[in-house]
């Protein structure tokens, strides 16, 4: 019994004390952690590089100059300095490059290495899209990406230094792009792009409609396309406003809980996750801008954009890039207008004019794409130089991935990822005879070191190139 009064002596205690407006203990702070941004992060550690000097070559910087009889000199995996007819220091390692053609390493736009493996005939390999629902955003790239698809080392061995894996275009929102370092590796970390801010692609178009109209369900038309993408990025502000409360609040009380679909949806909206949009027609290039307008993001780049052209004034003013073909036409009927200039007259216009592969072919031939996309361009009586052509496969798609501070082009202080040609790269008889990235060899073409010895390629003829 007196147990029992002392407990209700101090509960009325403790009444009278909130009665009389004490001041209370501060309520408990939630511990929830921070979102890690980048929970799976990159392993990659550059080539064994040294001092190297690359002498007498063509040199293309992909940054306005074509330079006769030129010098690149690479020290500590960076590009040292970049002249005709430099000095070359003590202590440098000469490659004798008289006759050849030196440009920054290719870099692929859009690529599905490694989420859709060679052979792509294997429907097993096929990883590339969730088709499970219109609205997949909450998946990423990356944890599809199987290192030893024998396409990285063909795309090395074509000059191809960096590339972004997009998911597949089935979806409104297909989920998060990784960019990757093509160095082999057993692991996707080993080759993932330390710093490289990630993409979400979106689709516009065709696909998912076809896709889930197929199935009896939103969306089946482009304005049901349209719609899909408006709720999304409705329901994206509203957890952002919730998630940004709670932050404002000293992130007291419970935490919103973590939806992973909004959380990359709302990385977009705050600037930390760049736009990568398939559409192929001008008007829904036009409408995704209105609804990029409307929601408050940027667009990065609209993928193979076959109808850039007729509105090119209007993504160079956006400051939005066009990564396409020279020449894929007529495979569906939203590709029924495209033309062999589309890149050099987003070029004409001031755009970001990018030649991209989509293809494991073509990835080993994008050089050749874009002397195509020249020779079109100057068919037609547009006068683009090939020092400015070769920025669609390096410095442009550096620009797209949000790389750009640090490859694309043969500068100071750049990453040295660079390749050696064989004859000038808009030739089709160029091939790339060696490859650095960040100032190490990743493929000498005289060096049977280098060749491919995949097991997945047992069988195949010696010479796959």
């Amino acid at each position: 019994m007196k147990h029992a009064a002392l407990v209700l002596l101090a509960a009325t205690a403790l009444a009278g004390c909130a009665a009389s407006g004490r001041p209370q203990p501060a309520p408990v702070a939630d511990t929830a952690p921070e979102i890690d941004r980048d929970p799976y992060p990159s392993t990659y550690r550059a080539p064994a590089g040294g001092r190297v000097a690359l002498v007498g070559a063509t040199v293309l910087t992909a940054a306005g100059e074509e330079i006769a009889n030129g010098t690149v000199l690479i020290e500590n995996g960076k590009i040292a300095a970049v002249g005709a007819s430099l000095a070359v220091p003590e202590g440098y390692r000469t490659v004798d490059a008289r006759g050849k053609w030196i440009t920054p390493g290719v870099i692929d736009a859009h690529s599905h290495l490694g989420a859709w493996a060679q052979p792509e005939s294997v429907e097993m390999h096929n990883d590339i899209n969730e088709l499970t629902d219109p609205n997949t955003a909450q998946v990423w790239v990356e944890h599809s990406v199987w290192p030893q698809d024998p396409g990285f080392d063909a795309a090395r061995e074509a000059g191809v230094t960096t590339l972004m894996i997009l998911p597949g275009s089935g979806n409104l929102f297909g989920g998060r792009t990784v960019t990757l370092k093509n160095v082999p590796s057993v692991t996707m970390q080993g080759m993932k792009f330390p710093g490289a801010p990630q993409g979400l692609k979106i689709a516009c178009g065709e696909n998912p409609k076809r896709v889930y109209g197929g199935r009896g369900r939103s969306p089946a038309t482009r304005m049901g396309n349209v719609a899909g993408y408006r709720k999304a990025w409705i329901d994206a502000q509203d957890y952002a406003r919730r998630r940004d409360k709670w932050e404002k609040d000293g992130r007291t009380g419970d935490a919103p809980k973590r939806d992973l679909q909004l959380e990359t949806l709302a990385g977009v909206l705050k600037g930390d996750i760049l736009v990568q949009n398939h559409c192929y027609r001008a008007d829904e290039m036009a409408n995704m801008i209105d609804i990029s307008r409307e929601f408050g993001f940027k667009i990065r780049t609209f993928h193979h954009a076959n109808e850039a052209y007729k509105i090119a004034p209007l993504l160079a003013k956006e400051d939005i890039c066009v990564a396409t073909w020279a020449s894929w036409w007529g495979y569906k009927m939203e590709v029924f207008d495209a033309i062999e200039e589309n890149a050099a007259l987003v070029h004409a216009a001031g755009g970001c004019a990018i030649i991209h592969s989509d293809d494991p072919i073509v990835i080993q031939r994008l050089n050749q794409e874009a002397a195509a996309a020249l020779s079109a361009a100057w068919r037609a009586g547009i006068r683009i130089s090939k020092a400015d052509a070769v920025r669609w496969f390096t410095a442009n798609p550096a620009k797209a991935l949000g790389i750009a501070d640090r490859v694309g082009t043969l500068e100071p202080g750049k990453n040295a990822d660079i390749v050696l040609w064989s004859h000038d790269p808009f030739s089709i008889y160029a091939r790339a005879e060696k490859v650095w990235i960040d100032g190490g060899i990743v493929f000498d073409r005289a060096d049977a070191r280098y060749r491919r010895h995949s097991d997945f390629l047992l069988g195949q003829p010696g010479e796959t190139r």
